[in-house]
Parts: structure tokens; C-alpha cells; sequence
């Protein structure tokens, strides 16, 4: 049992009665639970109700026990009875901690028919009669964290389930794996609470004990399946359901009907398309990838910085609904280390959407035996494909299995979190809103990296570069990387998001909601997951070092302007209540210089110093500028942080003075979240002003700025504030440098038809000029997304060509005006 697990007990109030529930009568249960808790110094079960306890007594007690049974006897001609004579009642309030049971065998029947006293129902009594509140603690024991199969095996049939073994299943489980066995204890329940219910008033006592083993059952039911997973199914009997549905086969005959095709044509379209996206999930598959996995993280990384406190919070949610799981996605190793995590904390690997391109030999078969589902890039005119994908997803959670998406839609080559793609979360609402599932819980997760094992890939990509496609010279070719050292893997969660909780907040209830406004339902949804992950964050030392580096205007600088640069950074992360990473913790300078040497290490960074060797804080250092796209991508890993600090520094330095109103950053402020609303994820919940406020108030503690002594809101800013306020506005340099390459495209453009991508190879071009011209400075401006998102944003603009002349000068010269306020 971890430590989360007994904070459960510890979290309940000393005066409390706490009762441990189990769901199947057990005398290995009550011993497991009397030893174990004694050993971690927890309340101890002394109390087992309905049970004959004799041999594992003291002979002398259990002497007293049968002359108690006698003296009852010949005194009152009756058998003794322990809920009548009071001695559960007398041993409960004096000891404070039982044990009972919920379901056993015969157990309805001398309830119902003989009218037996159910334990239950005598813990209600007596939670009326005493002012101490009784606590029932759900226990569960695990023997695996197998899923059930569908149809039990022979051995299942003799010796039990895994998840209800036999006694000869038990004592082999004991003695050949005693690790595979762990207990888990769910959410305690205050009987005091539950009975102050309104749904409790006017009710009897055995309507009450009715209802509490209900929801005691439910709760124990719904936790172990959020161990296990649900009942693991063949494919075909998946395959078997989807199509036998109602609403598929009046799908289907439609469809061939409106493509006057025969019917079992389009059934076998519809049977081919089903097999080349299902998962073929393997339990045996999940713990050969467990090995395979936890030996490529050792061999490759310094370990994983796991949030266990946010991973406990989504474990208990997903007791309520299947788990909704979407991290940011900047390497392959996204999907592994996410279900190592969750397997290796007894939670069950989700279903995984992947890219079809993943799906090559032989890594297809064994992520579909992982639980990968595959999906095309577009569902453009595959309108039965669409059908069957809508409805393999219902499918999934109809039945209970968490599913893992990357809402980015593919790996950040730029280091910082892209828009949503709303697809697969558009398909995952409908569903619910077609009742597959009584909740959903969305999960955000930020996976980050010290140094990402694709790093030089994404560069060759953001440079122009074409993207290899995944095949198995890939694969082979991987084999270098595990010579190599990645640093450490950071694993965050924010709080999970409730479907049902989050649609009850709309004025329109969802099932009638218009598409008109679901879109837009989806939109809100979409952006904020996006910024929950933001919010999550990892600021690390390779990241800080990096944005230091770049942000110094000078192209030779000493390791002790470094230092003091990155130092700055740190103070307004740590202003921001920003994620640090643990090494910061530990030993600040320590991680920096770190970072530093392993730049050095790779070439990014290069040693300019005399060779007399000065001291290391007067060490000069030059940047690689073949490097300079490399420093850039982690830079953006912690970018979201510094985003709205940088808006308000350039707003600052724009008004050329040395004292300003806050009130005149405002629209500034916000023209620049509009600019940049493809760029940056902005929490929509907070406004400009609160974020010019919140960054005021972090400058002045850095004494960048300070107060005016007379005038209320007016700020001075200090004598070493100014270059402050550069090196934060420095942060969006990059992307005005950018932007001005696709206007200086727009301009020369005529109206030709050209797709996308021939575009941006061109624009790509025109900023490889430009800075060789020196029109703009910073190689790593020339980013194909950066001009994507240039494109997207002055197309929405109508800004499309040569013929749109004012609207491209006057951008072009609000462009000048903030570059010459960074300097430039």
C-alpha cells in the first residue's frame, strides 16, 4: 500500500469509526488487513461482523467464547447473539474499527427470509445513537490487474477468476507471485453525511441499508474497474455490435441506397474500414511493452518527475467515467511513457488514437496489441469511414475504456503547444451526447523533456526540410539513439475536466444545444484543455539556459550576463507560480550551469574566450547560428510563461518613456493577443488588464519598475530596468521577424492559385534572402509553422495578395515600429 493510499485513513478524523468494507466474504481479507495496517500503523479491524473467528483466536479466549454460549444457554434457553446482547455495538465504539462484508453467500436470503439482522442496517442504528461518525472504507485486494475476458478460461472455471480467485487460487498467488498482489483502498463514505441526505428523510432502516450496500457495491465495482479495465471482448464480438446496431444498419442500407451500391459491398467497405482502425488490445502485449519501455527510459533518460498528487486526483475521477487523456505531444516517447506511468500506478492502458502512418510493419500490430486505434489525417469525403470511426469510439466508451488523444493533432516541431484540432473531441461529445457513456472525464497532461530525441528531425522540418515518413529504416536506424542521454522526463496533470459538469455550465441544455453553438462549445472546450496543459508547464533548466541565450541582444556575452539573464527568467517564473523543475529545487546555479555544459557539450553554444582562460564568470560565450532553430524549439518549451510578461514589456518600451499609465498597456496588450492569437494559447479567462496588472506587479518586485510616489497607477521604470524589459520583449522577437517575411510575400503575390505548401516553400526562400540581406536578424525566424500561422492569420484578415496594398503597408509598419522599439 503507498502512501496515497493510506493518507486515505489518515485524512479521516481521529474520533471517527471506520468500518473496512469488502465485497465478497474473505477470511483472507480480514487477516491480510489485520496484519498489514498493524505494520503501517494504521486502525486495525478488531471487529469482523457474521463471521466464526474461533481458530484464529487464543485458546484461552476461545475458551470464554463457548462458556459465554453456555452460560447463555442454560440461563436464557436461547443461543447467544452478539447484535442482541449489544457486543458488536460495545466492541465497535470501544475498539473504533471493523470489518464487513457486502455480498456473501446465502447472505440475501437470511436477510430476506429469515429476517437476520443485516450488519448494515445495525451500523445505521447505532450512527443514529452516537455523535462519532462512522467512516466505510471500501477495501479491494487484487490478485492481477488483468482485465476479465469475455468468456473465462478452464482454470478460471475451477479455481476462480483473477478477480475472485479461489482459495487454491489465492495461496499459489501467494506463494509463486506475492508481488502481483496489492490492495487499493477507494474513497472513504461518512455515514453521518449520507444519512443527512434528503434523499434519506421519511425512509425505514432497511430502505436505507438497501440503498447504502447499492452504492457501497457501485463504488467498490467502479474502482476495481478503474484497475482493471472493463471486460476485455474479442474483436469480433466489438465488430459484431458496431454493425448489428440499428442506427449503423439504417446507416449503411442509406448509404448504399444514395450510392446505388449493393448493400453487402458496402458492409465489406465498412468491415474493412473497422480493421484498419481497431485495437486488437493484449494484456500480454501491454507487459512485454512494459519491460521493452521501462528498459529504452533507463537506458535513455535520468528518470521521470511523475505528479503523483494530480495522477491520484484523476485516478479517483476515473471511478467516475472513462478518462479522456490528452497531453501535449512533442515525441514518440508521449504514448509510451504515459501508459508505462499508468500501468506501473494500477491504473488500466488506454485505447491510443494514432496516426495511420504508425500503422506500418511490424510496430502496427504490436501498438494495436498496446491499444493503439489508427485514423486518418482527414475524414474529407469518407463519409462511411467517418460512420464506422464515430462508431468504433461510442464502442469504446460504451464500454468503460479510457482513450488517449493528442489534441495538437501531430508532434510540436516548434517546442511550444499548437491550436486544437477539434475532430476527435467533436466525435467524443457526440458520443456522449448519445449516451455511451454516463460521464467523461477529460484529463490535460503535459509531457516534457530535458532534450527531445527527434530534436534535429523537427529543425530539418521547421527549416524547410521534407518529413521522413515513418517506416522500418526508422526503426533500425533508432537503435543510436540509445547511446545517448535525454535527461529527465516531466509528467504534470491538471485538474480533470467533467463532461457533465462542464455542459451543465451552458444556458442551453447540450441535447438540445444548435450546431451553431456546439461548435463553438467545442472551440471553448478545445482552447481550454490547451491552455490546462499551458498551465502545466515544466520550466527547466535547458529551457531557461536556451531562452537566455537567444535573448541577449549581443552576439558575445560572458557565462556571468548569462547567469544574470537566466536568473531574471527564474525570478518571474517563480513570481508566476510557474512548474519548476526539481533540479531548480535542489540547486539553482547547479541546474543552469548544467545546462550551459551540455549546450557547450553539443556545439549550440561555443567557448569564445582568449586562451589565457579567464575567470568562468567572464567565460565568453558565442551561439552556433546553425544551432539557433535548435535553442529556439526549447526555448518554447517554457515560452507560455513569458508570453504575456513579453506583451507587456513591448507595450511598455513602445511608449519610449520612462513613466506610463497601466491603463494605456491595455490595448496594446490586446492587439497583441490578437496578432499572435495563432502562436500563443491565451486563457481566455483572463483578461489583458488582469494579465498587464499581474506582470506590473512581478516587474516591480524585479525592480524594473517602480511606483510613482504621487500619482496613483503610473510607473517609473529603473535604472537597470530597461534592459529588463528587452530581454522580456525579446521573447517575440522571432515571430515579428517572421511575420514580416510573409507580408514581404503577400506583397509580391499575385493572384495565383497556389496550394499551402508551395507557398510556404517560397516564403521559406524569401527569409533565407532576408537575412542574408540582413532586413531581418534572427535565423530562427525563418520557421515554416511561424509562417503558417503568419498566413492563416493575415488571410483571415483579408489579406491575401499584391492587389490588398494598405492593408499590407499599414501591417508592415506597426511590424517596423515594434521591432525598432526591441531594438533592431
Amino acid at each position: 500500500m503507498g502512501p496515497e493510499q493510506a493518507d486515505i485513513i489518515k485524512n479521516i478524523p481521529e474520533d471517527a469509526i471506520i468500518v473496512y468494507t469488502t465485497k465478497y466474504k474473505s477470511g483472507f481479507d480480514f487477516l491480510f488487513a489485520h496484519t498489514r495496517y498493524r505494520q503501517q500503523r494504521l486502525p486495525v479491524p478488531q471487529l469482523l461482523f457474521d463471521s466464526e473467528v474461533y481458530l484464529w483466536q487464543p485458546i484461552s479466549r476461545v475458551l470464554r467464547i463457548c462458556l459465554a454460549y453456555l452460560d447463555e444457554l442454560i440461563q436464557r434457553h436461547r443461543i447467544h447473539n452478539p447484535y442482541r446482547s449489544g457486543y458488536y455495538e460495545r466492541s465497535l465504539l470501544s475498539s473504533g474499527c471493523a470489518l464487513v462484508w457486502l455480498v456473501e453467500k446465502k447472505g440475501f436470503y437470511r436477510r430476506f427470509v429469515k429476517d437476520k439482522v443485516d450488519p448494515l442496517r445495525y451500523l445505521i442504528e447505532i450512527q443514529e445513537k452516537t455523535n462519532r461518525p462512522i467512516y466505510l472504507v471500501p477495501q479491494l485486494i487484487f490478485y492481477s490487474k488483468k482485465p476479465l475476458p469475455s468468456v473465462p478460461s478452464l482454470v478460471d472455471s475451477f479455481f476462480g477468476t483473477s478477480q475472485r480467485p479461489g482459495k487454491i487460487r489465492k495461496v499459489v498467488t501467494l506463494i509463486r507471485q506475492p508481488g502481483k498482489i496489492f490492495v487499493e483502498l477507494s474513497q472513504p463514505l461518512n455515514l453521518r453525511q449520507w444519512l443527512a441526505r434528503s434523499a434519506c428523510a421519511d425512509k425505514t432502516d432497511d430502505y436505507k441499508a438497501l440503498q447504502l450496500r447499492r452504492e457501497l457495491l457501485l463504488q467498490h465495482n467502479r474502482h476495481r474497474q478503474s484497475i482493471t479495465g472493463p471486460v476485455l471482448k474479442s474483436s469480433e464480438e466489438i465488430k459484431e455490435a458496431i454493425f448489428t446496431g440499428e442506427s449503423m444498419q439504417r446507416f449503411i442500407k442509406k448509404h448504399a441506397d444514395s450510392r446505388k451500391e449493393p448493400i453487402h459491398k458496402i458492409r465489406k467497405k465498412a468491415d474493412g474500414y473497422l480493421d484498419e482502425i481497431a485495437a486488437r488490445y493484449s494484456p500480454f502485449v501491454i507487459r512485454m511493452l512494459n519491460y521493452v519501455v521501462g528498459w529504452i527510459i533507463n537506458s535513455m533518460f535520468d528518470g521521470a518527475v511523475i505528479d503523483k498528487a494530480g495522477l491520484a486526483k484523476v485516478k479517483a475521477m476515473s471511478q467516475k467515467g472513462p478518462l479522456i487523456l490528452i497531453p501535449c505531444h512533442k515525441s514518440h516517447i508521449d504514448y509510451l511513457i504515459l501508459s508505462y506511468v499508468m500501468y506501473h500506478n494500477n491504473m488500466p492502458c488506454p485505447h491510443i488514437a494514432a496516426g495511420k502512418n504508425l500503422s506500418f510493419w511490424p510496430l502496427g500490430p504490436i501498438f494495436r496489441g498496446g491499444g493503439a486505434f489508427f485514423l486518418r489525417r482527414t475524414f474529407k469525403g469518407a463519409v462511411l469511414y467517418s460512420r464506422v470511426f464515430s462508431a468504433y469510439i461510442h464502442k469504446l466508451l460504451e464500454e468503460g475504456f479510457n482513450i488517449e488523444l493528442f489534441i495538437e493533432g501531430g508532434r510540436s516541431r516548434s517546442g511550444k503547444l499548437l491550436a486544437p484540432k477539434l475532430g476527435l473531441i467533436s466525435i467524443l461529445l457526440n458520443a456522449y451526447r448519445n449516451g455511451a457513456c454516463e460521464d467523461m472525464i477529460f484529463v490535460p497532461v503535459y509531457i516534457g523533456y530535458d532534450r527531445i530525441i527527434e530534436e534535429h528531425a523537427y529543425i530539418h522540418e521547421v527549416e524547410g526540410g521534407k518529413k521522413e515518413s515513418e517506416n522500418l529504416g526508422q526503426v533500425i536506424r533508432a537503435r543510436r539513439f540509445l547511446k545517448k542521454r535525454y535527461g529527465k522526463i516531466y509528467i504534470n496533470y491538471h485538474e480533470p475536466i467533467a463532461a457533465s459538469e462542464f455542459l451543465a455550465g451552458q444556458s442551453t441544455p447540450f441535447d438540445r444545444m444548435p450546431d451553431k453553438e456546439v461548435n463553438a462549445l467545442i472551440r471553448q472546450l478545445g482552447w481550454r484543455i490547451v491552455n490546462a496543459i499551458d498551465k502545466q508547464t515544466v520550466v527547466t533548466p535547458h529551457g531557461l539556459v536556451a531562452a537566455a541565450i537567444l535573448n541577449i541582444a549581443r552576439p558575445r556575452f560572458t557565462h556571468d550576463e548569462l547567469m544574470e539573464t537566466a536568473n531574471t527568467y527564474l525570478t518571474f517564473a517563480m513570481s508566476q507560480n510557474a512548474k519548476l523543475a526539481d533540479t531548480f529545487v535542489l540547486n539553482a546555479d547547479r541546474a543552469m550551469d548544467h545546462a550551459v555544459d551540455r549546450y557547450l557539450a553539443r556545439k549550440l553554444l561555443e567557448d569564445a574566450s582568449n586562451a589565457k582562460g579567464p575567470p568562468e564568470d567572464q567565460t565568453e560565450y558565442t551561439v552556433n547560428a546553425a544551432k539557433r532553430s535548435l535553442l529556439e524549439f526549447y526555448k518554447n518549451n517554457c515560452i507560455s510563461y513569458f508570453v504575456p510578461a513579453a506583451f507587456t514589456a513591448l507595450a511598455i518600451l513602445e511608449k519610449d518613456a520612462f513613466q506610463f499609465n497601466a491603463i494605456d498597456l491595455h490595448e496594446q496588450h490586446q492587439f497583441f493577443r490578437d496578432f499572435f492569437k495563432y502562436e500563443f494559447a491565451f486563457d481566455m479567462d483572463r483578461p489583458s488588464t488582469h494579465e498587464v496588472r499581474k506582470t506590473i506587479k512581478a516587474f516591480i518586485d524585479d525592480a524594473i519598475l517602480m511606483p510613482h510616489p504621487t500619482i496613483p497607477d503610473r510607473y517609473q521604470i529603473t535604472s537597470s530596468g530597461y534592459r529588463k524589459l528587452k530581454l522580456f520583449a525579446a521573447f517575440v522577437k522571432p515571430y515579428f521577424e517572421s511575420y514580416r517575411v510573409v507580408l514581404a510575400f503577400i506583397r509580391t503575390n499575385r493572384k495565383e492559385n497556389l496550394e499551402t505548401k508551395d507557398k510556404l516553400k517560397k516564403i521559406q526562400t524569401l527569409g533565407l534572402q532576408m537575412v542574408k540581406n540582413r532586413e531581418i536578424e534572427l535565423v530562427e525566424s525563418v520557421s515554416k509553422i511561424n509562417y503558417s500561422n503568419g498566413l492563416l492569420f493575415f488571410a483571415n484578415k483579408g489579406i491575401q495578395n499584391q492587389e490588398d496594398t494598405g492593408a499590407i503597408s499599414r501591417y508592415e509598419s506597426l511590424i517596423s515600429h515594434y521591432l525598432t522599439a526591441l531594438g533592431q
